[in-house]
């Protein structure tokens, strides 16, 4: 096939940067209030840094799963709203709001009654893990409170975005972070005659940023009354049909995530465990600057989901085909650029984390020059798992993500544990080549077509009007 049909038009991409823009915008907000966290907590030391780091470890498999859910509805809500069909929307956002909370309460238990079991997996045989799970309990202990505001905060924000409408969730963020960084700095060190909680303060901040950020979602929603838009008295009239439909497909979804997330929780595991404080401290640094740079996936997923979803939904089903072979393309020049960019970053480390040891800064150098260099595949690969989405192949991360993390990734995590003295940095750039052999398989299932659906016609019949 010939180059130009690989590349859009300047016009076509200029659409697509104004959807990925706001989204990028936001989610470098919302990481420059991690960043801002880490930098903050590093002020503590090692240790302290080290706990709350081992606790977000854990709530980013929380985060996963509930992105995961959100990802099931964008796929239906994309295409109800290229097809106009309010009563979709509205169907998939109840699907959205009540199997969030759902999944909140079954981790908020867990969290509740084993949070050692759980913290104590992830520290492995690190040399310090008493004084790092302590840490990580308390800090644990209050951002709990935090779960049920982020569902819903997260539902609707996606929902926004998934019709097109991105500004919105920007400027609630902003506002958020604006909240989030002020008490930190108060309750964090005891600014302004307030009591010096440290790692206590860094959660009692997020609660407060996390329930300004609901309310404010709320309000709004409210006001504007988008078409996806159920108030609370409706909100469990669903569809058993429709929903049974969407839970199969957030099966296939979750379990290739799952997958994913599991398996990269169980190399950080094995990470932990090659040394002390300065390990986890080091490499949640470099994380959480690199952070800053996968803004870009949301912004991709975005851009197709909602270009590509909205043209399937229209049933021009050739001219959705045509754009997200441009989308991907335009993946790659995204993700070189931001590779140039994260390299450049490097010298961001003794400004931001010059309170950690020497040690924890050259893990933090060596892990961000590592990612720097996948960025390119990553973006590419973000580009492939959003084309399929867009068209309702839920089984699509079956194919990728579980084959690759269960014959490759896993094993070579395994061997590389007990045959090799190799440092966490080594071992991840190592076993990351296996997203090589995600993105072969990808480009395969992609050409078989199955994705190229109109999934709103074909489940319209299913929704009755709300």
């Amino acid at each position: 096939m010939q180059f130009r049909n690989h590349v859009g038009t300047a016009r076509f991409y200029r659409g697509a940067l104004a959807l990925a823009v706001p989204v990028m915008l936001q989610s470098l907000l919302q990481n420059l209030v991690s960043l801002i966290d880490n930098f903050m907590v590093a002020g503590l030391g090692d240790i302290k840094m080290s706990g709350v780091n081992v606790l977000n470890q854990v709530l980013f498999v929380f985060f996963v799963a509930l992105m995961t859910l959100a990802g099931a509805g964008a796929m239906f809500m994309s295409q109800f709203n290229g097809a106009k069909d309010s009563a979709g929307m509205k169907q998939v956002f109840r699907f959205k709001i009540l199997g969030g909370l759902v999944l909140s309460a079954i981790v908020i238990l867990i969290s509740v009654t084993v949070p050692d079991a759980i913290i104590g997996l992830l520290l492995n045989s690190n040399t310090e893990r008493a004084a790092i799970s302590a840490q990580a309990e308390s800090y644990l202990a209050i951002i709990v409170w935090t779960f049920a505001p982020m569902v819903i905060s997260m539902m609707i924000g996606s929902s926004f975005r998934e019709i097109g409408k991105v500004k919105p969730p920007l400027v609630i963020t902003v506002a958020a972070t604006l909240v989030n960084t002020f008490f930190n700095w108060v309750l964090i060190y005891g600014n302004l005659g307030a009591p010096r909680l440290e790692v206590r303060g860094a959660a009692i901040a997020t609660v407060i940023a996390r329930l300004v950020e609901m309310i404010a979602f709320v309000v709004y929603a409210k006001r504007a009354n988008p078409e996806f838009w159920s108030p609370l008295r409706d909100l469990f009239k669903v569809n058993l049909r429709l929903f049974g439909t969407m839970l199969r497909k957030s099966a296939a979804l979750f379990a290739g995530e799952m997958s994913w997330v599991l398996t990269e929780t169980a190399m950080t595991a094995v990470y932990n465990g090659r040394g002390g404080s300065e390990i986890v401290s080091g490499m949640a640094a470099g994380w959480a600057i690199a952070n800053l740079f996968f803004l870009v996936f949301g912004g991709i997923h975005t851009s197709v989901g909602v270009t590509v979803g909205g043209t399937l939904g229209r049933n021009e089903l050739d001219r959705a085909q045509e754009e997200a072979r441009w989308l991907r393309t335009g993946s790659i020049v995204a993700g070189i650029a931001v590779a140039l960019l994260e390299i450049a970053s490097v010298a961001l480390i003794p400004v931001v984390f010059g309170n950690l040891s020497r040690d924890s800064r050259a893990v933090t150098r060596d892990m961000l020059l590592v990612i720097a260099c996948y960025m390119p595949a990553w973006t590419y690969l973000n580009a492939q798992f959003a084309t399929a989405r867009a068209g309702g192949d839920a089984k699509f991360g079956l194919w990728v993500d579980v084959s690759v993390n269960l014959s490759l990734f896993l094993p070579a995590i395994v061997l590389l544990a007990a045959f090799t003295d190799l440092g966490p940095i080594r071992m991840f750039a190592i076993v990351k080549l296996s997203d090589l052999a995600k993105i072969a398989i990808a480009h395969w299932q992609l050409k078989t077509g199955r994705w190229i659906r109109n999934i709103a016609q074909e489940h319209a019949q299913e929704v009755t009007p709300a």
